[in-house]
């Protein structure tokens, strides 16, 4: 096997966490490991920066009122596109604030609204609650709500990695029973796709790299999700006529390989895929641009692609809905 390749900044900051004293995830009280993300978020992730408009949403399900951000970088637009951002975390972290500087820059790159959703957490939320919350948001979404102040003609559904699962199985939801707008895309970002098996990045990467088997076992002891069902492993399901897809995965993911079977399998149903990989980075780099710097680089790099298929998607459905 050839070495693995690890970029300078990912080698450093992989050294401090290394050497840093303290419990591991795995080790932590679900409280407490939420209360260690949101406590190291200004030290590993960027300012949110300049946005013109932050505002807090409600979104009704049928599962009771979920808490949701609306990031825009202008304060007035017309109708148009919109993103669902859904937060990883491994359906136990993260939150609005956890992933906020994500979505302000995802917002300027793609110059969208990004909506980020608030979903319930397991262990006192487990699956399938993750999945409810994402598909009723999508179809509330969709729905261009009065609170929303913005029209609404398609979907962009997002996430990484629990967030980039619950992507998945929303755009395939509404695949099989459309909501009021269509989904033109979908942006994995190192997703979970198939906990049925064990992939070879698993074994590879599974320590040392960030993301570790050992806290990948204490996130599914606490989401208690039933593996075979497509709201778990959404690459069991058929993938014909899903939305044009960005799967952007990460070399030194344990997940690395399920993101690689997704677009594979996208690919071999015919779907428009393209696929990028963050050579020599790590799983979670979305929120780590400030302590490993060329993850910005990703990001941007991705998001100049989505921006593209997005564009040519939404031209696409307002070409059909005229010849219609």
């Amino acid at each position: 096997m050839s070495e693995v390749f690890v970029r300078p900044d990912v080698r450093a900051f992989l050294g401090y966490l290394q050497n840093m004293p303290g419990p591991r995830v795995h080790e932590l009280t679900p409280a407490a490991a939420r209360a260690q993300l949101n406590a190291t978020k200004d030290v590993a992730d960027l300012p949110v920066g300049t946005m013109a408009v932050i505002r807090d949403l409600t979104v009704p399900t049928p599962h009771g009122d979920l808490a949701a951000r609306l990031f825009d970088p202008r304060a007035h637009r017309e109708p148009g596109p919109a993103m669902l951002f859904l937060h990883g975390g491994g359906f136990v972290m993260g939150d609005l604030d956890s992933h906020a500087s994500a979505c302000a820059e995802i917002a300027r790159m793609l110059d969208l609204p990004v909506v980020a959703l608030d979903y319930r957490l397991a262990p006192e939320h487990p699956w399938p609650a993750a999945p409810e919350d994402a598909e009723a948001a999508a179809r509330w979404l969709a729905e261009g709500p009065a609170a929303l102040e913005r029209g609404v003609t398609s979907l962009v559904l997002a996430g990484d990695s629990a967030g980039g699962a619950l992507a998945i199985i929303t755009a395939m939801a509404l695949r099989d029973r459309p909501a009021a707008v269509p989904v033109i895309a979908q942006f994995p970002i190192y997703p979970l796709t198939d906990t049925t098996r064990e992939y070879p990045s698993y074994a590879q990467f599974s320590d040392g790299y960030l993301l570790t088997r050992e806290s990948l076992a204490w996130f599914g002891d606490a989401y208690r999700a039933e593996s075979a069902s497509l709201r778990t492993s959404p690459l069991l399901g058929d993938m014909a006529q899903m939305p044009p897809a960005l799967v952007l995965t990460a070399g030194l993911d344990p997940l690395r390989d399920q993101g690689r079977a997704y677009a594979a399998a996208l690919i071999q149903a015919g779907g428009a895929v393209t696929y990028r990989e963050a050579r020599g980075n790590v799983h979670g780099f979305l929120n780590l641009r400030r302590a490993i710097p060329s993850s910005q680089g990703d990001l941007a790099g991705a998001l100049v692609t989505l921006r593209q298929i997005v564009t040519e998607a939404e031209a696409e459905r307002v070409l059909a809905q005229a010849a219609g």
